[in-house]
């Protein structure tokens, strides 16, 4: 199977925040990101317009946790390349952590892990896609 077409690059960061409002306001007010969507009290994605920055709240202690990481995220141009680097992926042996799916903000994306266990996330993001 041949490689699907290339990546828009890591254009995605998730990370679990300790102190959730305090980080909100550090990526907001200070560095002037944008509040994108905020499914819930515990999540929000902000953004800069060529990114994508995700807060979770930390449900315990991130010493307990082991760290502020959640995943990072490669940007897909085109929603149909989401399957296309799932079933690439797949063919070499690489661990999925989830299928692909279809998000309500109309994103697309699976889950997979790096040979050391990194959570990475290949993902159709429209706002951010337009400007790969």
């Amino acid at each position: 199977m041949s490689r699907p077409p290339a990546t828009g690059g890591m254009r995605h960061v998730a990370l679990y925040a300790e102190h959730f409002e305090a980080c909100e306001h550090f990526y907001t007010e200070l560095l002037g990101m944008q509040v994108e969507w905020r499914p819930d009290p515990d999540n929000v994605y902000l953004c800069s317009g060529n990114d994508n920055l995700a807060l979770h709240r930390a449900q315990a202690p991130l010493a307990e946790h082991g760290q502020h990481l959640d995943h990072i995220g490669f940007i897909l141009r085109k929603m149909e390349d989401v399957d296309s680097w799932y079933d690439y992926l797949k063919s070499h042996d690489v661990v999925m952590r989830t299928g692909p799916r279809t998000h309500r903000d109309g994103a697309r994306s699976f889950y997979c892990n790096d040979p050391d266990g990194t959570t990475v996330q290949m993902i159709y993001h429209p706002p951010i896609a337009d400007k790969c």
